[in-house]
């Protein structure tokens, strides 16, 4: 445990004492069980100072965990001649029920099918040198409703061939993202400007 809290120690410039305290204490439980991650299951291997209600408190607070993983990365990981890259992957978890936000049916690369439950895209920086993986942030997906879905174009009736007449040249480049692109695009933005200068990030993958 000691161990653990001078690894937080960093995260102590924007993270109160008690929160910190708690991480600690939920680092520590997820170190120590197996099987699925539950909140009630961290309370049991937490031990003393980590009851169930502590746990839900932590987990109730509102802490922005992209800027607490980059500084982790920051402090202890990446060197500053280290060679960064970024890459985003789309993780769908399986989870049954109605109630839950965001349940939907995902394809799943793991399964070779579209499963029940849900997905996210999570936003890693890749170390060359380490040849390591170090997630950053995490993003729920959420499909669009169905007032949103773009209904594909109609095909028009063929007439004479050739240019239309008055028609005018079309700029090429300015291409219009889908949602889920643009969805990509902001959480990109958002931790390259998390980054600033510290790091250089070469190719997004």
């Amino acid at each position: 445990m000691p161990d653990i809290m001078v690894l937080l120690a960093c995260l102590s410039q924007c993270v109160e004492p008690t929160p910190l305290r708690q991480l600690g204490r939920v680092i520590e439980a997820m170190l120590s069980m197996s099987g699925r991650v539950t909140m009630r299951g961290l309370s049991r291997w937490s031990g003393k100072g980590g009851s169930y209600r502590t746990i839900q408190r932590f987990f109730n607070a509102s802490l922005n965990w992209r800027h607490l993983n980059w500084l982790l990365i920051r402090h202890h990981v990446l060197d500053a001649d280290d060679v960064v890259l970024m890459s985003g992957d789309h993780v769908v978890v399986t989870k049954s029920g109605k109630m839950t936000s965001g349940l939907d049916r995902f394809f799943s690369s793991l399964y070779g099918k579209t499963v029940p439950g849900l997905c996210f895209l999570s936003l890693s920086l890749l170390s060359v040198k380490r040849r390591t993986s170090y997630p950053v942030m995490t993003e729920q997906v959420e499909k669009p409703s169905d007032a949103l879905v773009q209904e594909p174009p109609k095909t028009k009736a063929r007439g004479r061939r050739g240019r239309p007449q008055g028609s005018k040249n079309r700029n090429r480049r300015a291409v219009e993202l889908s949602p889920s692109l643009r969805f990509i695009q902001e959480h990109i933005k958002r931790l390259l400007a998390q980054i600033g200068d510290a790091f250089k990030v070469v190719y997004f993958l």
